[in-house]
């Protein structure tokens, strides 16, 4: 068989969730032993607190939104979609930036530049060009905001790496993956309420496009007034909580696969009324509250969910929630509350905290590597190519 051929090639969810399960458990373990001094800073032109926030969404973040998209766009057209060679080429394009970001301080600036660029600008271009060249197949029509966010993906990547902008930087990635998790939480909840209880949930065109379009203008929040930012994060967050009280949350809690979905959203709301009370009244949170709200609140409990359910359902797998699944969940729920809420209340322990959390990052995504990349490695178990 030839390597390219490999079952680990067919599907772009394979190798990104490979990828993002190991970056996952261990990106924030290292971050955390700079932190503490223990490990050196990367050797790179910017500040470590850069390189932190640059790898968690353009590390971690894109390994799991490219395994996403690589999977969910050929479907949504209705094609065969990047496999092979190509797969092999944004892999290696990602393990290329990786190496920039820490080694990229020794390497001619042109080396570095292309390191930085080639994985996002090739991946950004191959997922438009499958929506657009197909876009008559497409199933979803409101596909067009991930054609307006993919480009803007790459500015934030430049600001985030500016020592001047690197707030910009941060606030337009959250606002970018922000919008990518409304998108997808309301195609994905609505199937699996409507499969798993039997129940529709609100589904209004005008009410969904209203809160898309919010997120979207919220991607230049750090370029606007701060009062503005503040009201039109309130006005979003006010429509996703009005929203999610139609959603039945009564029903999704009684089970964590789904429910953890639901905390995931519920953490989006959070996080914009945080927001709100930062731009119009600044409080003395911890820790960039914020920020940690979105990564650790909606992708770090919306993300593993995500990887088990599609991990075994794209195999050719039963998607049943284990034990040691929903242990696997229980651990990232327990870090969301020891690295967000426990500063808050107890500040003295802040490097305790953010030790412990790190900790239940490796555990969880350690627990799923260890349960998923084996599937991710071997062919389909139902007899099918992909």
């Amino acid at each position: 068989m030839k390597f390219s051929a490999h079952p680990f090639w067919l599907v772009g969810f394979r190798p990104f969730f490979t990828l993002a399960c190991l970056s996952g458990l261990s990106l924030p373990l290292l971050w955390v032993l700079i932190f503490l001094g223990l490990l050196p800073a990367p050797q790179s032109s910017f500040a470590a607190v850069q390189w932190h926030a640059h790898e968690m969404f353009f590390g971690f973040g894109w390994a799991v939104l490219g395994g996403f998209l690589l999977t969910s766009t050929k479907n949504w057209v209705g094609i065969r979609g990047y496999h092979g060679a190509a797969l092999m080429f944004l892999v290696a394009a990602w393990l290329f930036e990786r190496a920039g970001m820490w080694f990229g301080g020794r390497w001619p600036s042109f080396l570095f530049e292309i390191s930085n660029t080639l994985f996002l600008a090739s991946i950004v271009v191959m997922l438009a060009w499958t929506l657009v060249r197909h876009r008559n197949n497409d199933s979803y029509r409101d596909n067009y905001f991930f054609l307006l966010i993919f480009p803007v993906f790459l500015i934030a990547k430049q600001l985030m790496l500016s020592a001047d902008y690197f707030q910009i930087g941060v606030s337009m990635a959250t606002g970018l993956f922000r919008v990518a998790f409304l998108v997808m939480l309301e195609r994905t909840l609505s199937q699996f309420m409507k499969s798993i209880f039997q129940v529709a949930i609100l589904r209004k065109p005008a009410l969904d496009g209203a809160i898309k379009l919010l997120g979207l203008l919220l991607v230049g929040a750090g370029l606007m007034p701060p009062w503005l930012a503040g009201w039109i994060s309130l006005l979003l967050a006010t429509l996703l909580a009005g929203r999610l009280f139609f959603w039945k949350p009564q029903l999704a809690m009684r089970r964590l696969d789904v429910g953890i979905m639901y905390l995931g959203y519920s953490a989006i709301v959070l996080q914009l009324l945080v927001e709100f009370i930062g731009q119009v009244a600044p409080a003395a949170w911890v820790g960039s509250f914020s920020v940690h709200i979105f990564t650790l609140g909606a992708m770090g409990l919306i993300v593993p969910a995500m990887l088990i359910r599609i991990g075994k359902g794209h195999t050719g797998r039963k998607v049943v929630f284990d034990a040691i699944d929903k242990l696997a969940l229980w651990i990232m729920i327990a870090a969301f509350v020891l690295r967000v809420v426990a500063p808050q209340i107890y500040p003295a322990a802040y490097m305790h905290w953010i030790s412990f959390a790190a900790a239940g990052w490796f555990a969880g995504f350690g627990i799923l590597a260890w349960r998923l990349i084996p599937f991710l490695l071997q062919a389909r178990v139902d007899g099918k190519e992909h």
